[in-house]
């Protein structure tokens, strides 16, 4: 039984530390992707409401004694608490992550729930162990100190699919340099950024460190190009990316961005599936298949080639589909009906194209936008399932000839996020890893770890998040050069 969904409506936002209403009327309404039905809502920001969030960030960024003055182990202290704030809040935040997108409950408490009081806990320890300023000699005489100087207000646009966690993998590194932060969240997922604000409030967060903003893609726009936000990161689609890429060029702004994935589930020759299924599910359909790393073109090699496809199908009609609250569920809703139409649209076009669907394809009875764990077959690297980001439950499995073939359909790609790897021999499989074209990969499992630097190459995107890049992502260097001195 799914637990019951209750409506969450507020009328203010939260800037410089507070609870402020909106200057517009408008509304973003919240339904569940499960029941259809409303299930929230909050104001839709406007640019003076982000104008407004942009100035309590710029002011607590520039009082002399204000967030970016303070010493690492107080900023390391707040993010502590910030942690446990969240922790008392993490099942909320999972009833109301699984309630606007669909992700399986289950999920949610594993990663929504827990995962961004990890990452703050991380660049708690991390900043206390970082040294700011370091001396070095200088090969022309004198010394050089180069000191790490927070970059300053920090315009963070964060998606809908985890939106806890990938909002941690801003905040957290950016809050821990000392940067202040104004946050956009997906229309798709405004309540749970309520939690957050509620606890960075309970943590002592100071005012104007944290301001969240929901709103659209003109507003989100309209941040990115804000002449007083020093530096934009941003995760969502690759043609957004683009588009966000292009107006920080302009302006000579950094930007980080994670963009979208369709990354190569390799299985060797050697590989034993038998025992394998949760991390296949995990590797190629975790949360209803919304997520960016998933390898989901699955590489077989020839000689397995039915085996390995009969193994997936197994696995998708093994998934039982449902209300994303219900603890039994593995695969719920899209997010939106237009979502869930856009992944149905590739599915006609893969048949259209010539695979052969082995599973699935269609949609359950009843209400929400649910579409059916679906396996093709007999798919080419040229066809457009196997080019394009189809971001649902839909995998591809194409076949290769020789490992030599694998590493070159993995890397025929415009994408490089994640994959994996699946062998008997993980030295072997680690090595074959350490070929392919992208910024992570796993053998025989993929997990992202917050000690580790996470992102893409080619359409993928841009930088690092997670680890200490993470931290250095959020750093200005300068170097100070000092000559002997004049003291007599």
């Amino acid at each position: 039984m799914a637990t019951q969904e209750i409506s969450l409506d507020t009328d203010k936002l939260f800037i410089g530390g507070d609870w402020v209403p909106s200057t517009g009327s408008a509304r973003i309404d919240v339904i569940s992707p499960s029941t259809e039905q409303h299930v929230g809502s909050v104001p839709d920001g406007t640019e003076s409401d982000m104008d407004a969030a942009v100035s309590a960030a710029r002011g607590a960024f520039d009082d002399p004694t204000g967030w970016s003055s303070w010493g690492t182990a107080d900023r390391a202290d707040v993010l502590d608490r910030l942690a446990a704030a969240l922790e008392a809040r993490g099942e909320e935040t999972a009833h109301r992550v699984s309630m606007q997108n669909g992700m399986p409950i289950t999920i949610a408490r594993q990663l929504e729930a827990v995962f961004p009081a990890v990452v703050a806990r991380y660049y708690a320890g991390l900043i206390r162990d970082t040294e700011l300023e370091e001396e070095r000699a200088g090969l022309l005489g004198g010394t050089i100190r180069v000191a790490r100087h927070p970059v300053g207000v920090i315009g963070a646009i964060v998606p809908w699919n985890y939106p806890q966690t990938l909002a941690m993998f801003k905040l957290a590194p950016a809050m821990a340099m000392g940067c202040t932060v104004v946050m956009k969240p997906s229309p798709e997922t405004v309540l749970d950024s309520l939690v957050l604000a509620e606890a960075a409030q309970e943590a002592g967060v100071p005012a104007g460190v944290l301001n969240i903003v929901p709103a659209g893609r003109e507003v989100g726009a309209y941040l990115v190009s804000h002449p007083r936000i020093d530096k934009v990161a941003f995760t969502g689609s690759t043609a957004a990316g683009r588009s966000i890429a292009e107006t920080c060029g302009r302006l000579l702004r950094p930007v980080s961005l994670e963009l979208g994935g369709k990354s190569a589930a390799i299985v060797l020759e050697d590989a034993d599936l038998s025992t394998a299924a949760e991390a296949l599910f995990g590797a190629t359909m975790l949360n209803n298949g919304q997520t960016c790393y998933l390898g989901t073109r699955v590489l077989a090699p020839r000689s397995r080639y039915e085996e390995i496809v009969e193994t997936f199908a197994a696995i998708a009609k093994g998934m039982q589909v449902g209300d994303a609250l219900d603890p039994d569920t593995m695969i719920g809703p899209m997010s939106s009906s237009r979502h869930r139409d856009r992944v149905e649209g590739y599915i006609s076009i893969a048949k259209e194209e010539g695979a052969r669907l082995v599973t699935g394809g269609g949609r359950p009875d009843g209400r929400g936008w649910f579409v059916e764990p679906t396996v093709f077959a007999d798919v080419t690297n040229d066809q457009t399932i196997a080019r394009e980001e189809v971001f649902g439950p839909v995998l591809s499995v194409i076949a290769y000839d020789g490992e030599e073939d694998a590493v070159r359909i993995a890397n025929d790609s415009d994408y490089g996020l994640g994959g994996s790897v699946w062998t008997s021999d993980t030295d072997h499989g680690t090595d074959v890893a350490r070929r392919i074209q992208t910024g992570t990969i796993g053998v025989n499992q993929y997990l992202p770890d917050p000690a580790a630097p996470f992102g893409g190459v080619k359409g993928s995107g841009l930088g690092r998040e997670l680890g200490p890049e993470g931290l250095v992502a959020y750093q200005q260097l300068q170097s100070i050069y000092l000559g002997a001195s004049t003291d007599a």
